[in-house]
């Protein structure tokens, strides 16, 4: 949610940036105009009783008609505030949802376009692996290796699920071990930091395993809720089931009063994710990449508001590092205006080169929400001179697990149909090769 002060003091500049996010202009109007109504009612509901306590205080020193005439104008300002209140309280509303259609302000550095076509390339590490054979997908190594079973899983579950098999969940939590040692060692996040070039604090991140049912309140106010026919749903617990842990993540601590000097506060939540894919009918149909159910390992943090921009450009380091070290070729991306979610000020993300698709495919997101989410979650931070400000949040993937494990899979395959298995990890899972 935005600022209503910034709103009241730049209106034709935000009509412009979130143009760019595809929002309708008009609805920075609506705001201001609910705006005014709103404080005029409760300037109204202020001054009503105001006059109705100095009435209350002097009819007990009244006597005869004054006495009467007090009481009837304090009947009078009774009734005026019982009927501003539920005036105020729809207002109230109103003004909540069309705020909170607003989406955030893009940053200054975000490319302006219209779609993911208008994305930038803003670097790329690493040389496409030339084969002296034909790569083949993930969905069909892993059919031969006995390792991913789609089929018996649609029976099961139906279509976009599959069982991993055999190694392969053992090369799952590999990188979940693999990604905890990183985030939860500072001499590391150093050795990230200075080769990055930034000055930022190392502090590690606190492991979490986060509940993946939500409430539908803490859902909306981390904005993202919406598109609703992506969530499931469970009616007779009004709970919803998490698209990715960073819901659950940025929302513990709403209501909440963070002190300066636990900041930056960063968590690594490794979680069970949910999307009903309802908008891909025909994409990615094979495979274990877009699917209902996955597993990620999600990074969140909360820093002082001067500190949101570093703290994003340093969780990119992080992702950089980890899929670096696992030998995956990537790109690294800059979201423009058009293709960026609504709470993002600042969107990158890391595409890495699939062999068998011969393109980059999206592995990990770096989201900078300023304090979009801190506001409507109420979630602020005490500083050490006593000012109270909202948190600023970021969020990012370490490794969204099924798309890593299908970059593995491609990169690292061999001609006989083997799959190796990159360095960093095989002293979790103590073999060094897939094979049949």
């Amino acid at each position: 949610m935005l600022d209503i002060k910034y709103l009241r003091e730049n209106p034709e500049e935000i009509k412009k940036k979130i143009a760019t996010k595809k929002a309708d202009p008009s609805l920075v109007d609506d705001v201001l105009a609910l705006d005014r109504d709103k404080r005029k009612l409760v300037a109204e509901l202020e001054l009503s009783q105001r006059e109705l306590n100095r009435l209350s205080k002097e009819i007990a020193k009244l006597f005869g008609q004054q006495k009467l005439d007090a009481v009837n104008q304090a009947s009078q300002y009774s009734g005026k505030i019982k009927k501003i209140r539920p005036e105020l309280e729809k207002l109230n509303q109103e003004y909540k949802e069309t705020i909170y259609e607003i989406p955030n302000i893009p940053s200054d550095d975000t490319p302006v376009g219209k779609d993911e076509s208008e994305n930038v390339v803003a670097k790329k590490v690493g040389e496409p692996k030339k084969f002296d054979f034909e790569p083949k997908e993930h969905w069909e190594i892993g059919e031969k290796l006995d390792i991913i079973d789609i089929p018996r899983a649609s029976k099961v579950s139906g279509s976009r699920f599959s069982f991993l098999k055999g190694e392969l969940p053992l090369l799952q939590y590999a990188l979940v071990q693999y990604a905890y040692s990183i985030l939860t060692d500072e001499s590391k996040l150093k050795e990230i930091a200075k080769k990055a070039g930034l000055n930022v604090s190392t502090k590690p991140f606190i492991p979490v395993v986060p509940p993946v049912f939500i409430k539908p309140e803490p859902f909306e106010k981390m904005g993202r809720l919406e598109p609703k026919e992506e969530r499931y749903y469970i009616p007779s617990d009004d709970l919803f089931l998490i698209g990715s842990a960073e819901h659950t993540l940025g929302s513990m601590h709403m209501d909440e009063v963070i002190d300066e000097k636990d900041l930056p506060l960063r968590y690594a939540g490794f979680s069970l994710a949910f999307r009903r894919e309802a908008g891909s009918y025909g994409k990615d149909v094979k495979g274990i990449l877009r699917v209902h159910q996955f597993d990620k390992l999600e990074m969140e943090s909360f820093t002082l508001p001067e500190d949101s921009l570093k703290e994003q450009d340093f969780i990119v380091a992080i992702q950089e590092y980890l899929m670096g070290s696992l030998g995956i070729p990537y790109q690294v991306v800059k979201i423009c205006t058009g293709d960026m979610g609504g709470p993002d000020a600042r969107q990158i993300d890391i595409e890495s080169w699939l062999p068998g698709q011969n393109k980059y495919r999206e592995t990990n997101t770096s989201d900078m929400m300023t304090d979009y989410q801190a506001r409507r979650l109420n979630t602020r931070v005490k500083r050490k001179n006593g000012e109270i400000d909202y948190a600023h949040m970021n969020d990012a993937t370490a490794y969204a697990i099924g798309r890593t494990l299908i970059a593995i899979i491609e990169n690292y395959q061999q001609k006989d149909g083997s799959v190796k298995v990159p360095e960093v990890l095989q002293k979790y899972v103590r073999f060094n090769e897939i094979k049949r």
